[in-house]
């Protein structure tokens, strides 16, 4: 709606009331993506076959563990991962091959940042992103994105940054062409562009905080219909993954004997392919739900509470579907859910629990973690490795254990919380642009004609000549000579051109005066006769100068925003930073779109046909 250029094609009525089913999911876990308008391609993939070729004859990094500090010390290697904020980066060795393989002298040269970019986003695609986990390739050869929170495939969307054609490139499929960005927001600015939200969730007391402050939302807990039975029993914890899935696939075989249904909750479709691989070895019969067969879900969920039924599921299943017991089911002791590993959010732990128990229905529900589980590799694994070491690499069952898992997820949620925070604030100040900007734009549209705007233009662009020109700025005297030659750069050409001996011997006031009467007096004059076909086609042109800086405004805004973070190696906040440069891009851009304007319609000539005797 922000980038026609004529009002019929506009498609909302105003946002004034949302209510979001799932509201957790949509507000909190989607928040941080941002929601995108691409066009116009970029010719870089070979850039990405070159990155991605280096970065695969890279030495794969060796760390020791440090006691004293606690933390992972890089030995050796070409590359260095931290495992917290899922970053990568090349070490001394890697830019000395980089360097050789590219026959460059610096690689951090200011001509190289492309090529760095493209070798950053191939180390991130190649030792970051794993398939299976965050994407998968499908039948026709494409990349298609797997949501986190929900295990579904979501064609149709791509990485941003360039990061989607690093993987493709990786993967040695088609390399989509990059786009630039011609409107962008965040999920969280969208929503709260609403005069009223609300929303349902079975999972929101967790978020509590960020709901009141982010979107001033109250939770409000409604009681269930009838009381829980479900019994949430402890971790099951083993020192290795293997160990855990042997006894999560013999606590499977034991009740499927039993004739009890049983729901498998996985994180990823590799795990969920795993478990179904090593039941299919036991010969238990069993259906997989995730990304890659979500056509026949409802159909795998409808069977999922029979008896004798085993379900492996990503958390797509997680969500809002009711599994039905039969009344043998019941007796058996209802549904049991068994969790491969703990979410590093307590909300979709919550939800798999939820799956079961529904409506007063029996049922038990268990996760079983390892120390190789990331959650607990990123977040406290020492305590626990220190007491198995102990123990030896017998199961344990603790709520000490259970309790400090759970404070690990608080750990990650606070971290995530934080890191939607930043990512408001930081989108705060291109949503005030946006205001301004949208609010200038839909003022233009929804005028007749804007011949009034461009004569206020067309001043605005004589002051900056001006501005520019003061030969003392004290006194406010004009360098005539120099105005000329600027007035000429804004398309006062030939026959509309000024000369400097015009404007000498006059005042600072005199001549603004006497250029805004001549420049305007002209461009009338230029167009008097065929003024009603002209006044459409001044509106577009306003209309396209505004869209056309914008979208290089929100480029530069994105660049500034990603080397921002340098900053605070200089003792500067980076926030205030970008807010005040930020400031200064967006009136130099609105400078920009004044002297654009101005050059364009000077720079008008009307062909006048001849007339038919």
């Amino acid at each position: 709606d922000n980038m026609v250029t004529d009002v019929k094609d506009r498609v909302m009525r105003g946002l004034h009331v949302a209510f979001v089913d799932e509201v957790d999911s949509v507000l909190i876990d989607e928040s941080r993506t941002p929601l995108i308008i691409s066009g116009g391609k970029k010719q870089t993939a070979n850039l990405y076959i070159a990155a991605d070729r280096f970065v695969k004859t890279l030495t794969k990094p060796e760390y020791e563990f440090d006691k004293s500090t606690k933390e992972n010390k890089l030995l050796s290697g070409d590359y260095d991962i931290d495992e917290k904020t899922r970053q990568v980066m090349l070490t001394d060795d890697g830019v000395a091959k980089a360097e050789k393989y590219f026959g460059l002298d610096n690689l951090y040269d200011l001509d190289h940042t492309q090529l760095v970019h493209h070798i950053n986003q191939a180390l991130r695609a190649n030792y970051i992103m794993m398939r299976e986990v965050e994407y998968v390739v499908n039948d026709e050869q494409e990349i298609v994105i797997v949501d986190q929170f929900t295990g579904r495939m979501m064609p149709g969307r791509a990485y941003s940054d360039g990061l989607h054609q690093a993987i493709e490139a990786k993967e040695g499929v088609p390399i989509k062409e990059e786009t630039s960005t011609l409107a962008t927001i965040t999920y969280q600015n969208f929503f709260r562009l609403y005069e009223k939200l609300a929303g349902m969730t079975g999972t929101a007391k967790t978020e509590e905080e960020e709901f009141l402050s982010t979107y001033n939302m109250k939770v409000i807990v409604i009681p269930t219909n009838r009381p829980i039975a479900r019994q949430d029993l402890p971790d099951e914890i083993y020192s290795r993954k293997e160990s855990k899935y042997r006894a999560l696939v013999n606590k499977v075989k034991e009740l499927h004997e039993k004739g009890q249904p049983v729901l498998v909750g996985t994180i990823a479709v590799e795990t969920s392919e795993l478990i179904s691989n090593m039941l299919d070895a036991e010969k238990i019969p069993h259906e997989v739900l995730n990304a890659k067969n979500h056509a026949r879900e409802a159909e795998i969920v409808a069977k999922a509470g029979r008896p004798g039924s085993v379900t492996i599921a990503t958390n797509m299943a997680g969500r809002g579907t009711d599994i039905k017991l039969t009344e043998q089911s019941r007796k058996l002791g209802g549904l049991a859910v068994l969790g491969s590993e703990r979410h590093e959010s307590r909300r979709i732990d919550n939800q798999l629990r939820g799956r079961s128990g529904r409506q007063g229905d029996p049922g038990f529900s268990r996760f079983y973690v390892s120390l190789e589980d990331s959650l607990i590799v990123r977040f406290g694994g020492d305590k626990l490795q220190a007491l198995f070491n102990k123990m030896g690499d017998e199961q344990i069952e603790s709520k000490a254990v259970t309790k400090s898992i759970t404070m690990a997820q608080k750990r990650v949620e606070g971290f995530n919380f934080d890191t939607r925070k930043t990512l408001l604030d930081y989108d705060d100040v291109l949503r005030r642009q946006r205001e301004i900007i949208y609010a200038q734009r839909n003022k233009i549209l929804e005028s007749e004609e804007v011949h009034d705007l461009v004569k206020v233009i067309l001043e605005k662009a004589i002051d900056q000549a001006m501005q520019a020109n003061l030969s003392n700025e004290k006194k406010q005297s004009v360098d005539a000579a120099g105005l000329a030659k600027s007035l000429e750069m804004m398309g006062l050409q030939d026959d509309k051109a000024i000369h400097a001996e015009e404007l000498e011997g006059k005042s600072f006031d005199e001549i603004r005066d006497y250029l805004y009467d001549k420049v305007w007096n002209g461009y009338e004059n230029e167009i008097k006769d065929v003024r009603s076909q002209f006044l459409p086609f001044e509106k577009t042109v306003v209309l396209r100068n505004i869209d056309r800086n914008w979208i290089e405004h929100i480029d530069r805004m994105d660049k500034l925003r990603s080397g921002i973070y340098l900053r605070s190696y200089a003792q500067n906040n980076p926030l205030q930073q970008y807010v005040q440069e930020g400031f200064d891009m967006f009136e130099d851009m609105n400078t920009r779109i004044d002297r654009e304007i101005a050059f364009f319609l000077m720079k008008v000539r009307i062909r006048r046909e001849p007339q038919q005797a």
